[in-house]
């Protein structure tokens, strides 16, 4: 905790931090401060040691550790408790772990690459090391289970306020848990709950964000795409991981104000790229064309068929795609 306030001092002080200002702050040693300064340098930040003026953060690298996470999350919960992994099989099955075993709400678990990541409908999910986006929040909503897909359309926003928040791009929603830009994707979304009759033991939301990758492997690359693709430029996920956070737990608050959507819907209907359009229901043994319209207060798709009919689409099994492709 200390060297993740450390990094927040320094990254909140635009001159010297001396040495004995963060003792006192801390109450420990010069010497316990000199260590986790050089533990600091050795992850790769450039800190400047001056005497008689003291640590100046010069440049940070792209890290996704718990104390870099740590120093630029500003949340009253979500994101503010992180758990890093160098490997691990998927952060979703991380997070279902430590909810089985009693992790707090809001603990966010974040890996640099996925073994098994895994997006909607069992599809495997490539996680490549050092470039992109793998996270997880565990959230205990009072909740009952019927009611769980209303949180999916909340990381939705939150992915692409983050982002644009960060980079200026501006991305869209293809419901019911993609987010895209130009038609290709940036970021998939997967919520996965333990519950009773009646009642949710614990959720956890996945996120991938493509964000510094170059390439992408030909089956995919037509329909992705990544952040430094769109912009040209390297980006530090930390930074989105952040934005992302802060913005969920706006989103969620005002969730818990209405007990639905109605406080969000309209943010969410301006980014659904599917408002408007004509798309294509893909439904277990049955497949048909309508027109979307946007999400009701549930989260559900409504669309008007062809008859003038309109029927509300309930995320679970059902895909939809554009009428001549993926969006």
């Amino acid at each position: 905790m200390m060297k993740s306030e450390i990094l927040r001092l320094l990254k909140e002080n635009r001159g010297y931090l001396s040495g004995q200002q963060i003792c006192d702050h801390f109450q420990v040693s010069r010497t316990a401060v000199w260590k986790v300064i050089e533990h600091l340098k050795k992850e790769g930040y450039q800190i400047e040691a001056v005497r008689n003026k003291g640590y100046h953060l010069v440049h940070c690298p792209d890290v996704m550790s718990k104390a870099e996470i740590e120093s630029l999350v500003h949340t009253k919960w979500a994101g503010t408790h992180v758990v890093c992994y160098e490997e691990t099989d998927s952060t979703n099955i991380r997070a279902k772990d430590a909810g089985e075993k009693g992790e707090a709400h809001g603990t966010l678990f974040v890996a640099e690459r996925q073994a098994a990541g895994k997006g909607r409908r069992g599809r495997s999910w490539e996680s490549p090391a050092g470039v992109s986006i793998y996270m997880t929040i565990l959230l205990r909503p009072e909740l009952a289970p019927v009611e769980a897909p209303r949180l999916t359309p909340l990381m939705a926003i939150a992915v692409v306020e983050g982002i644009r928040r960060v980079t200026g791009l501006r991305c869209q929603i293809k419901w019911p848990n993609d987010v895209i830009f130009k038609g290709k994707k940036i970021c998939g979304i997967l919520t996965e709950m333990s519950a009773e009759i009646g009642l949710i033991n614990y959720l956890v939301i996945g996120v991938g964000v493509n964000v510094n990758q170059e390439s992408f492997s030909e089956e995919i690359q037509e329909k992705a795409t990544s952040l430094r693709l769109e912009l040209g430029r390297h980006i530090r996920r930390s930074e989105v991981i952040a934005a992302v956070m802060e913005e969920f737990e706006a989103c969620y608050e005002t969730f818990l104000k209405t007990g639905d959507l109605a406080g969000v819907k309209e943010k969410y209907n301006r980014m659904l790229v599917n408002r408007g359009r004509e798309v294509k229901i893909l439904e277990p043994g049955n497949e048909y064309e309508a027109h979307a319209l946007g999400i009701n207060n549930d989260g559900e798709l409504i669309v008007r068929t062809k008859d003038g009919q309109e029927h509300a689409i309930y995320a679970g099994e059902v895909s939809v795609r554009g009428v001549y492709g993926y969006v």
